[in-house]
């Protein structure tokens, strides 16, 4: 399954998230926090969605009400 999210309230742009028998099995993000982003997307692979929507949701950046990693569950849960 793959899925595409544009993400709200938060500097990415895009999210293209690989999931197979649900397992993350790739996830790309556009914009946003380069390096963090990219070792976010490197300790996802592997993970079961379940338990990545757990560890990732309610995640605030700042004094925003959400973040990437919060953006990113909401977009995973989409596997379930």
């Amino acid at each position: 399954m793959n899925i595409d999210y544009i993400p709200r309230g938060v500097c990415s742009r895009a999210f293209h998230i690989q999931v197979e028998d649900g397992t993350v099995q790739d996830v790309q993000v556009v914009g946003g926090c380069s390096g963090n982003l990219q070792g976010l997307s490197s300790l996802l692979r592997g993970m079961k969605v379940e338990e990545a929507v757990r560890r990732l949701e309610g995640i605030r950046c700042g004094g925003k009400l959400t973040s990437c990693p919060d953006q990113i569950a909401q977009a995973m849960k989409k596997a379930l």
